[in-house]
Order: C-alpha cells, then structure tokens, then sequence
C-alpha cells in the first residue's frame, strides 16, 4: 500500500487458515488497521494479490460480505435504537445468505446472551456504558454467523470480567463454529491467550511470525532461573528452565531454595523486535531477524554449558 512516495505496506505476506485465531500486532502506524481495511474490502491497495474466502475482496459482493463478520474500533451510530430491534433488523440483510450448514444469521436472544446483553435487550443504544457498547459492537460483527471475523481492538472499554468472558467467545467460536479470526490488539497478554499464532508488523512489514511460544523461544532465547543454596543465591541463563531444574534437584534436592524459572514472555518478544527495527534494522527481512536471535540463543546456550561445568 502506497501513500504518494511512502510504502505504509512493502512485501506483506499473510495466510490464514480456517478455524485459526491469528493476532496482528505492531506499534501505531505499523499498518495494522491498513493491512485489515484492504482484506475486508474497505481499501483499495496498491499492488500485490489479495484473496479472502476465495475472492478478491475489491471485487466482493453481497454473497461475499455475507460470509465476514467486522468488529470496528468505534462507532457511535444507531443511538435511538433498541438493542434487540437493531441486532433483528441487521440480521434481515443476512437472511438470504444462509446454508443448512451455516444458517444466517444468529437468533437475536441467543447472540444477546452471547455477548452479555440479555440484561439490556430493551434499552436503546445510546444509554448503554462504553463496555456494554462495545458488546454491542461485538453482536454486530457476529450477527451474520461470519466465516471470517477481524476485530479490531476488541476489548477496548471492556472490564477484567467482560475481558475474560470475550475470551471465552473467541475461543468458542474458534472451536465450535470453525470461526476463522484475525484481530489486532495493543494488549499483548489477550494476544497470547487468544491466539494460535502471532503477526507482528512494523513499518509496514512483517519482522516475525509464529506461534506465542515459537517466538519466545526464536527471539528471546534462554530462561532464566533463579534460586538459592546453602544460603547463596544464584542466576542461570539455560536453553531449557524446565530441564536445569531437574537436573538441579537431581544433584542437590532439598537444599535448593527460593526456586523461580521465568520464560520470555509475549512481551519481551515483541518489545525487543520494535526495538530492534526502530534502532537501524529496516534492511533486515524477517529470516535474517530470525537467524539473528537464533544464533544469540546458540551462543548463549554454549555459554550456559560451559558454565555447568563449574556450576553449583
């Protein structure tokens, strides 16, 4: 995608699969919102070849959008209407679209307890709080029984509770309507939990790919474990915390105390590549990034080794 003389998207290279939950994520102006706009159809790209559910989405038609289901980052439309009224009357659009094997679209009480609205199913839109809105905003992008369904920002506004209760949507959708899902998030622990693999774009490219726990261990590397003996305390950076624990207790067992194993987290992971490209590696493509951190690993874990040799 090119602005005038500026590439917001050079060389993105994006599959899903069906059923999978795939999380886009980068800091703003990475072109998240951009790569999603052109995949729903909202944007027409510069160059490359786009396909989703089999069609290009600039060609798209109403049979097509049918199949999509799209959760915005905000609205703030439809104040006057009702919550049921407004979820029966998208639903009619869906109606002719259907199939004995995906019917369209959801029964309107049976979507408002979905998304935790039964309590307000009489109340007009423009009474309800930011978090029921945006429950709201969910029930729209799902009204249709969507294939495929982008979320853009999903819990912005929801509370912990409401937080933990979408998960538990994505994943039922995931695993029981076969529900394909893209979503962007600034909320990198949601991502980890939702996700079955992870996209991270900055400047409009893609500097990794892979599962939450694949990138810990391509980018981050080692673990790191903590504890004490004989009242000394110790730090070990080993390839695998789970294996150094055991052989630790193989060797001292009861006097290992104050024992903490801590793994690179989602965040570390996505920290160090922002930084990384921010700091000079624009030229870098994704493999090279790869190769990088996985030779850093390599030489840590020969590090580690030598350092057993003379380790309590």
């Amino acid at each position: 995608m090119r602005y005038g003389t500026t590439d917001a998207l050079d060389g993105v290279d994006l599959r899903l699969d069906r059923g999978e939950v795939l999380a886009l994520l980068g800091p703003n102006g990475a072109g998240k919102t951009t790569t999603i706009e052109i995949l729903e159809g909202f944007r027409h790209r510069s160059a490359g070849d786009v396909r989703v559910l089999g069609s290009d989405p600039e060609h798209g038609d109403e049979a097509w959008r049918a199949r999509l289901g799209v959760v915005l980052q905000s609205w703030r439309d439809h104040g006057k209407w009702r919550v049921r009224e407004l979820l029966d009357h998208l639903g009619r659009f869906y109606a002719p679209y259907g199939t004995p094997e995906r019917p369209r679209p959801y029964d309107t009480d049976e979507l408002i307890a979905l998304v935790g609205l039964s309590g307000r199913a009489g109340s007009t839109v423009g009474t309800l709080s930011g978090g029921q809105r945006r429950r709201l905003d969910v029930a729209v992008g799902l009204v249709g029984r969507p294939e495929l369904l982008f979320l853009d920002e999903p819990t912005v506004g929801f509370d912990p509770q409401g937080r933990q209760e979408f998960h538990e949507l994505v994943h039922r959708l995931a695993a029981a309507e076969d529900t394909t899902i893209l979503l962007t998030t600034h909320d990198l622990d949601e991502a980890e939990k939702l996700s079955d693999r992870i996209v991270i774009l900055a400047g409009g490219r893609v500097v990794a790919e892979g599962s939450p726990a694949e990138l810990a261990r391509r980018v981050a590397g080692a673990d790191e474990v903590r504890f004490s003996r004989d009242g000394e305390s110790y730090v070990r950076s080993v390839p695998d915390g789970t294996e150094y624990v055991r052989g630790l207790f193989a060797r001292h067992g009861a006097g290992i105390g104050e024992l903490e194993v801590r793994r690179a987290r989602l965040e570390d992971v996505y920290l160090a590549l922002v930084r990384d490209f921010e700091s000079g590696q624009r030229t870098a493509a994704p493999a090279e990034l790869t190769a990088t951190s996985q030779a850093a690993a390599v030489a840590d874990a020969a590090a580690v080794a030598d350092a057993t040799e003379v380790a309590p």
